[in-house]
């Protein structure tokens, strides 16, 4: 099964992260990262820019309206994920207590990724999906 593990920090947290030296926050992330792939559970990782380099694309109106970042009223910004095949929501949760990006203002939010084999195999689009994902080697 998959999980995506969602990094989420308060902007009080990411403003915190200035002061934390860059070599050490990657040595740290860089060492979590190396037991994910040696354990053979990491499918992916990123980090993501600034949040006041994005956009808000929300569709209550038509046509939908694009607002600017950063977000007044954000509370807790994404940061980065990481997805992992593991063999249960345990699982999931036992490698996220183990994210070098941890303390006060930190948080990861788990959710499974649903498998492609988990929708009606019959849809046209479905189909669509496997063989593009069987062409690009994803499935």
């Amino acid at each position: 099964m998959k999980f995506m593990l969602i990094m989420r920090a308060t902007d009080e947290a990411f403003a915190g992260l200035v002061n934390t030296d860059l070599d050490e926050m990657l040595e740290s992330v860089g060492r979590f990262n190396d037991e994910l792939i040696r354990a053979g559970v990491l499918v992916a990782a990123e980090g993501l820019d600034d949040a006041a380099g994005g956009v808000v694309v929300d569709y209550s109106s038509d046509p939908p309206v694009v607002t600017d970042g950063p977000y007044g009223e954000t509370k807790e910004l994404f940061g980065g994920f990481y997805i992992l095949d593991v063999a249960s929501m345990e699982e999931a949760i036992e490698w996220a207590k183990r994210v070098p990006a941890s303390g006060p203002g930190f948080k990861t939010e788990i959710r499974r990724v649903p498998s492609i084999d988990e929708f009606p195999q019959d849809n046209e689009w479905i189909q669509k999906e496997r063989a593009w994902r069987e062409a690009t080697g994803q499935l």
